[in-house]
């Protein structure tokens, strides 16, 4: 039976998309399917970033550490960018350019400045290892990285042949790598474009690396009409919430403040994050690494009222010992993505924290971040599920493990893959025609590789996943790529890899190895030896030896799910 929550924001939602209202929806043919979409959406990025910024030209934006900028200035700073890279280098539409750096100021102005000259932005992961940016930059075909200290060193440690301009370097530093520095660019730059192409809804905005079932990332290339369409996406839902809030005589604050502490370079930074906040005018304020104690400590000084990580995020301010000295009065929601909240938080997070809201979204970087959403008392009565498709462009279908594609909808309750369709989709992967017919079998929809099943209310529930791939802290590590890490150890005969639970990072890396006769292997030699190919984050945690081969299936493969069992069993005691 529908929520009264639900009843009352699904009557809400109808007015705010119906025609004439704020974010009326129509119809469009998206690569050869008739899908929703919003008839007054800006047909790409270099549009909406011109009408919000403008909207929200008496507003501050970001801050970072004792910088403060305004949303004009952070306009004026992307557009000089923007005429630099086209100037000095020559960036032009359907270029490929990397931004490789934490979460800065710069992260932003960056990929204001690409996607403004129609240039495709490509974020890496800042904690690859110099062999993964490699991978990514010539997967890519990148022409030019902007890169802060730590990146720019691991870029030049591969041999990356392309430009680099490095941002919060000193000169002597810059020198030292035989980098420019973008500021001294800009400098000798003219402070406008020239030239400015065409861009139309389906061009090419971004490519986003995940990682998948296979050994190295996909990128995922989205068009400026899925980015855009799956940041209004968005919009709705807090629009509805809005207007709920006003019916209870609830009044709004003078601004919304969101605390910035997931990575830019992840889907979720990226959309739900940092382009929604421009939309609705809301100010970031940027966290350079992740510590409980300084989140608090930062909610209290800029009176935030948002706040989204991975559940070990929520669950460490919680912990937090200096928690109760730290006024968190202003902080609304709660949320959280990239990985699944366990049930049993949501409770605790709702005594320990009063009157803050949880909320658990799921998406992916395939889909622009948008999916399903579970917030409020329907997060508290299905603690399990991650909510109802978010409306109105979002569609969710339930297919058997091995159909052929996501055409036969199962029942009710029936476990299947998750499928999701809309016009935020992305429209495939860079160069890699296979896995792209693989994972969109086609009429708009994307296969997730996740297991679940839809109840009667249409919330979904995530179970297993059939892609073989771990999320650490809401990081995507390839059990794939970690078993060839081993491989390559030559004392090493069989290795599996696999996701153990984590009450903080939801899953840590665990392995079974089995050596070559005679061969003598130790547990820190071999994980040290599996550091030099591995980003930290993906070097497993648990490691254990088994002096039997591994238990194969009839097909001659190591059987997984037995050994995974065991060892859950093991390492949860």
């Amino acid at each position: 039976m529908k929520s009264a929550l639900d009843t009352a924001i699904d009557a809400t939602v109808a007015q705010i998309i119906a025609p004439g209202g704020p974010l009326a929806v129509g119809e469009a043919v998206v690569r050869g399917v008739t899908l929703p979409v919003f008839s007054a959406a800006p047909a790409n990025l270099r549009d909406f970033f011109a009408y919000f910024f403008a909207v929200n030209a008496d507003k501050e934006f970001l801050v970072y550490g004792d910088e403060r900028l305004t949303f004009p200035q952070v306009q004026a700073r992307s557009l000089r960018m923007a005429a630099m890279l086209q100037h000095r280098h020559g960036i032009a539409k359907g270029d490929r350019v990397a931004i490789a750096m934490r979460n800065y100021p710069e992260w932003v102005e960056a990929f204001i400045a690409i996607t403004h000259l129609g240039g495709v932005a490509v974020p890496m992961n800042a904690w690859w290892t110099a062999e993964e940016l490699d991978y990514g930059l010539k997967d890519s075909g990148t022409r030019l990285v902007l890169a802060d200290e730590e990146r720019a060193r691991r870029v030049k440690a591969a041999g990356y042949a392309g430009c680099v301009l490095t941002v919060r370097t000193s000169a002597e530093v810059a020198n030292e790598l035989g980098f420019a520095r973008s500021e001294d660019e800009m400098a000798a730059s003219p402070d406008t474009t020239w030239f400015l192409p065409e861009i139309s809804p389906e061009d090419d905005a971004t490519i986003m690396y995940t990682s998948g079932s296979t050994g190295h990332p996909k990128g995922a290339v989205s068009t400026h009409r899925g980015v855009v369409s799956g940041t209004m996406n968005y919009l709705v839902m807090g629009l509805a919430l809005l207007s709920l809030a006003q019916q209870q005589g609830i009044a709004p604050p003078a601004q919304q403040v969101m605390l910035l502490n997931v990575p830019l370079f992840h889907i979720t930074g990226s959309v739900p994050v940092m382009l929604v906040s421009v939309a609705i005018g809301r100010k970031m304020v940027i966290m350079h690494k992740w510590d409980a104690g300084e989140a608090l400590r930062l909610i209290e000084k800029e009176r935030a009222t948002y706040f989204v990580g991975v559940p070990t995020m929520s669950l460490e301010m919680m912990m937090h010992p200096g928690r109760a000295k730290y006024d968190t009065s202003s902080l609304v929601d709660i949320a959280s993505g990239g990985a699944p909240r366990p049930p049993e938080h949501v409770e605790r997070l709702i005594k320990e924290l009063p009157g803050k809201n949880p909320l658990q979204g799921y998406g992916l970087t395939e889909t622009n971040g948008v999916g399903a959403g579970n917030l409020r008392d329907n997060y508290r009565a299905k603690p399990n599920s991650t909510g109802r498709a978010s409306p109105p462009l979002v569609e969710i279908r339930i297919v058997a493990a091995d159909a052929a594609d996501c055409a036969v909808a199962l029942p009710a309750g029936e476990v299947g893959e998750v499928c999701l369709r809309s016009a935020a989709n992305v429209r495939g992967y860079w160069m890699k025609p296979d896995a792209t017919a693989e994972a969109f079998p086609g009429d708009g929809w994307f296969r997730s590789g996740d297991l679940g099943y839809l109840d009667e209310d249409d919330y979904l529930f995530i179970v297993d996943r059939k892609k073989d791939i771990i999320i650490r802290g809401g990081e995507n590590i390839s059990c794939q790529e970690v078993e060839a890490a081993l491989y390559a150890h030559p004392a090493v005969a069989e290795a599996c890899v696999f996701g153990l639970p984590d009450e903080r990072l939801g899953e840590i890396v665990g392995a079974v190895v089995h050596a070559k006769d005679g061969a003598a292997l130790e547990g820190e030699a071999l994980i040290e030896f599996v550091k030099r190919d591995l980003a930290s984050f993906k070097v497993p945690a648990r490691l254990w030896f088994s002096s039997e081969q591994l238990p194969k299936l009839g097909s001659g493969k190591i059987d997984k799910v037995t050994l995974r069992k065991h060892y859950r069993g093991v390492h949860t005691g």
